[in-house]
Formats: C-alpha cells, structure tokens, sequence
C-alpha cells in the first residue's frame, strides 16, 4: 500500500476508562463479549497499536463503536484527503468491519474487502459476513493487491 501511494489508516477499538478504571461500554457489547475486562482495548495499552508487520500505519485514531465512521474523525479525514477508494482489513469480519464497510458504502466510498486480511470469531460467521457485504462491496485477497 506504502509503494503504490496509498494512505495507511489504523483504526483501534477503544474502551474509554471511565471512575475507578472500569470502562465505558455498551450493553450489548457486553453481552456478545462477557470476558472483555477492565484495562482491555485501553488507549496506548498491549495489544491496541497495530501489529509491527503491519505498521507503521501514518494515522491512527481510536473508535469507540463497531463503525470506524460512527464518532469519529474518519470521514473528515478521507474528504480532506481526496480518498474515495477504500481497501479494507481488520476485526471482527462480522461486527466492526462490516460495519465499517457498509457506513462506508452509504458514504459512496469504493470499498473492496480483503476477504483473507479480517477474522471473525468462526470460519462459518466470517463466510456468512462475507456473503452478506458482497452488494456493497469487492471482494478480494492480500496477494490481490500485493505489487508484482
């Protein structure tokens, strides 16, 4: 992506400490993720930076919903940059980056998946995920996109 020109964005989940240290977090969240504890997806904790294969990204913001757009500065961000196309990997297949993607989509931003760059919590649930962003999305592979 760096040797064709592109624009590496990371986008981190974030639980926002709230008093006392325990985090902010949605009700149903919790629910779909019952072990997700005190000090997980903390800003600047192990685990919330991007992986050193893959970085370094040149911006990072934190979300704080399964949207990378949903209050965050993304669109502002890919508007004053001129980006209307978007190659898109991450976690969770079925929960952030589908949504990310469809947010995307109803933004008219070009979006293509990289259907081998995302994971979901079973192979079954990725596939289905997958399925289901086919209308609003391409889809394709790291090896793809990777320069001859």
């Amino acid at each position: 992506m760096r040797a064709r020109g592109g624009l590496l964005v990371s986008i981190h989940f974030t639980l926002v400490p709230g008093r006392g240290g325990e985090p902010f977090i949605s009700p149903h969240l919790a629910k779909l993720r019952p072990f997700v504890k005190r000090g997980d997806f903390l800003p600047g904790s192990w685990g919330h930076a991007v992986v050193d294969a893959l970085g370094p990204a040149k911006i990072a913001m934190e979300k704080v919903a399964y949207s990378a757009f949903c209050m965050s500065r993304l669109q502002w961000l890919l508007g004053r940059a001129g980006i209307t196309e978007l190659l898109v990997g991450g976690i969770v297949t079925n929960g952030g980056v589908a949504s990310t993607m469809r947010d995307a989509h109803v933004r008219d931003l070009h979006v293509n998946m990289l259907e081998d760059g995302c994971a979901a919590m079973t192979c079954a649930v990725h596939d289905a995920a997958m399925e289901g962003l086919r209308p609003v999305a391409g889809i394709t592979s790291v090896a793809a996109v990777l320069p001859d």
